[in-house]
């Protein structure tokens, strides 16, 4: 979307974000906000913000690694801002799957592909992301297969993961919306 911050574009009258807030928040306890711009926008939505810590865009493990920094919980769930309609059980089949397979880590798939982002990790593997990110690690999927890692099919539900990168895509899940209403 350029240089736009995605998780404040407006589907239906609300900031993406609060679309995966309003989904998330009956899931979990303790929600933290990962930002680096807009923060006095994304601290008004009621919860914790923390900007990155490693210095330079390190992505979605820069996010994962300021979460772990405060997390309170032996878990944390991490979602992405831009995806709207993640699932309602997603918290409960990725904790289920996590203790099954004794895992460090469970992540999303449908129709074969992984969708990252969405995972519920043991923050015990926080120290890990910290030497990960050290030595220059960047790629998430790097990342995950050094650790325990369980993949949770969620084929039921793959329009739960598709995430709005450009205005064209935002506008198509307005139109979408306004068609069939969640």
């Amino acid at each position: 979307m350029g240089h736009v911050d995605k998780g404040l574009q407006t589907l239906r009258g609300y900031p993406m974000i609060m679309h995966a807030i309003t989904r998330l928040a009956p899931q979990v306890g303790p929600m933290l906000i990962n930002a680096n711009q807009n923060l006095d926008v994304y601290r008004a939505m009621g919860y914790p913000v923390l900007p990155d810590v490693i210095e330079g865009f390190a992505g979605p493990l820069a996010g994962m690694h300021a979460g772990f920094a405060h997390c309170q919980t032996p878990y944390m769930l991490s979602v992405p801002c831009d995806s709207p309609f993640l699932p309602i059980d997603l918290a409960a089949r990725l904790s289920q799957a996590l203790s099954d397979g004794q895992a460090d880590v469970a992540v999303a798939i449908s129709l074969g592909q992984i969708h990252p982002v969405f995972a519920l990790m043991r923050t015990t593997v926080a120290p890990h992301l910290t030497t990960f990110l050290a030595n220059g690690g960047r790629k998430i999927d790097s990342w995950y297969s050094s650790l325990a890692q369980v993949e949770v099919n969620f084929d039921d539900q793959p329009d739960a993961f598709r995430n709005i990168n450009t205005r064209d895509e935002l506008h198509a899940s307005e139109a979408s919306l306004k068609e069939s209403p969640r």
